[in-house]
């Protein structure tokens, strides 16, 4: 089943994504797409069906649907049809662009008999948590120090496979943050809807602000099915006057283009490339430190909380709030060192040289 290697220089690259990495990295998957177009790399996309990929440039990739039988036991049927459509595809390499995929991953690459890249974006917690193959595993990828020196404690033997390569993002020329005095404030933030509890006592804080006099409205952008309970908590809390919630699918910097202020209620144990994109359009952020947290720079990238104590995060977003110059030099701060950091062309320049040395 295993295709000819192919002979020419430049790699065949078959990207697979999950449904979330679609969601979460879509600004990250369009410009590496580009890239790899403009270097004339052929690309196949492997993601769930229908999956809405609004202005992707899907024209710099095949678009390949999985799994296409979303029912119970058919996942074998499911592998063994994408298996014959990469055996089509030709690739000469794999990249599995998240820990959800590692798996099926390492299967296909067995398969075609080629070797693959593992990104690898949130802290495990188990040794035996990540499938990974010492045959075919040609580089496993990280994007912090933080993930890198959690995978070489799990994955020791792996260690000198891994390399870290910062997640690029496209800082604007301008700062977002309070770029019209005669708008009104507007708090942003991003947290999956099924953990209800990480909004409470941030929603407690906002209860606060307004019962003090501070005019805002807020934006909480995310996917779950805990929605119905969010919307429950607003009304007991007295919120929906001020508090909007939009679920996943918005265009992600067209909504953090109209925010002064991105929050980030809770510790993330993976990286968070929505707080990377609103830290590149010049949003001031309010973040807690724990999990993930590298891009989380006291009093230059972010003015930090201790999310378990309510008065922490209120006397936080007062301060943003009341010291609109002072918040908006912070936002500057932030998007330099997204400038200085996170470059995409030297993203996709490393991506491309990992899948060259890769290539058989």
């Amino acid at each position: 089943m295993a295709p000819e290697r192919a002979k020419e220089k430049s790699p065949r690259v078959a990207l697979i994504a999950s449904e979330r990495t679609v969601y979460e990295y879509s600004s990250f998957l369009q410009h590496l797409l580009m890239g790899l177009a403009e270097e004339a790399i052929p690309v196949g996309l492997v993601c769930p069906p229908k999956r809405d990929c609004g202005s992707w440039p899907t024209t710099a990739a095949e678009i390949i649907g999985h799994p296409i039988f979303k029912l119970p036991f058919m996942g074998p049927v499911n592998t063994w049809l994408l298996t014959e459509r990469l055996v089509r595809f030709k690739p000469t390499v794999l990249h599995c662009l998240c820990e959800s995929q590692a798996s099926i991953t390492r299967q296909l690459a067995h398969r075609l008999d080629i070797p693959y890249v593992l990104t690898v974006n949130s802290l495990q917690k188990r040794w035996n948590s990540l499938s990974i193959s010492s045959t075919y595993c040609a580089k496993i990828i990280v994007p912090t120090p933080t993930v890198a020196k959690n995978v070489i404690r799990m994955h020791s033997r792996f260690a000198d496979r891994i390399e870290q390569i910062n997640v690029g993002a496209v800082a604007m020329d301008t700062v977002t943050c309070f770029s019209k005095s005669s708008r009104t404030a507007t708090l942003l933030t991003a947290h999956r809807f099924d953990h209800v509890d990480a909004y409470e006592n941030l929603f407690s804080v906002v209860r606060h602000l307004l019962l003090d006099g501070y005019e805002f409205m807020m934006v909480v952008v995310g996917i779950g099915r805990g929605d119905s309970l969010l919307w429950k908590l607003l009304v007991a809390l007295g919120l929906l006057h001020v508090v909007t919630l939009v679920p996943s699918g918005m265009p992600w910097r067209t909504l953090l283009a109209a925010g002064d202020v991105f929050i980030r209620p809770r510790p993330r144990y993976e990286f968070d490339p929505q707080l990377l994109e609103a830290m590149s359009v010049g949003a001031a952020v309010a973040a807690c430190k724990g999990g993930v947290d590298d891009l989380i720079i006291e009093d230059r990238t972010a003015a930090v909380f201790d999310p378990d104590d309510e008065m922490s995060i209120l006397r936080t977003l007062r301060q943003l709030l009341d010291r609109r110059e002072l918040t908006r030099q912070m936002a500057e701060s932030s998007q330099a060192y997204v400038r200085e950091n996170h470059s995409m062309s030297k993203m996709i320049s490393s991506m491309i040289q990992v899948y060259r040395a890769a290539h058989p």
